[in-house]
């Protein structure tokens, strides 16, 4: 897989990269990757992938743009309200990046349609904040063979994990918790969706290169008030459904 004068150029930074060079260029440009979510991570995420250079990006999102988003989902701008996120997306990463392929899903993503949305595509990240979906990623991503790129966050906390096979993400998190919150309900400081969004599109990076040491069986969990970051090793839940 060649490059073009202009993306030589544009890679520049990547290439004399020792980790990365050529050869993981040339991976990146070939991967695809699915952002389920273009909210507040998925936005973030998606930016850095295209000008990363990730060959094709699809994004799964049937939301509009609402005013209430541009607090922190920095794709869009208060001209796009009332648009699918989906196409601004795309219009977007096409001026960041015109040699990314941007592919739009607008749907919402379920348990009926999860499988069939992820078997095309090499990696997936997920930035949604319900469980039902997140559950529906990871059962779809054990199904296909997929690694997943999980991100959350709420208030001023945020979290990245790795799940490739087992442990899965239900090995973390089984059901839905009784107190479980949406960052609606909640409220979240916008600099923390670009924060923890650029952590999974790094960890995206790297999966798809090969370089250093991925976050795959642990969770990175960020404290912004504190200022504090720690990372614990997940388990594998010996009654989850990712073992038999």
């Amino acid at each position: 897989m060649s490059f073009s004068e202009a993306e030589v150029e544009r890679y520049a930074r990547h290439l004399v990269l020792r980790e990365i060079g050529g050869p993981g260029q040339q991976r990146l440009k070939a991967a695809r990757v699915l952002l389920v979510g273009a909210g507040g991570l998925g936005a973030p995420a998606a930016l850095y992938l295209a000008a990363a250079g990730v060959g094709t990006i699809g994004l799964v999102d049937a939301d509009t743009v609402s005013l209430s988003n541009l607090q922190r989902q920095v794709l869009y701008g208060a001209a796009d309200v009332g648009r699918p996120k989906v196409a601004v997306a795309a219009e977007r990463l096409a001026a960041i990046n015109p040699h990314v392929t941007v592919v739009g899903h607008g749907a919402w993503l379920t348990a009926d349609n999860a499988r069939a949305l992820i078997a095309g595509y090499d990696l997936v990240l997920d930035g949604t904040d319900d469980f039902t979906t997140r559950f529906a990623v990871s059962d779809a991503c054990v199904a296909e063979g997929k690694t997943l790129v999980s991100g959350a966050l709420g208030r001023w906390t945020g979290q990245v994990g790795v799940f490739s096979g087992r442990p899965c993400y239900r090995c973390l998190v089984p059901e839905t918790p009784p107190e479980a919150e949406t960052c609606a309900a909640v409220g979240v400081v916008g600099a923390l969706a670009g924060v923890i969004g650029s952590m999974m599109a790094l960890e995206a990076v790297k999966l798809i290169t090969g370089a250093g040491d991925s976050l795959t069986g642990r969770l990175l969990i960020y404290d912004a008030l504190a200022a504090e970051t720690r990372t614990v090793r997940i388990g594998a839940d010996p009654a989850c459904a990712c073992g038999a």
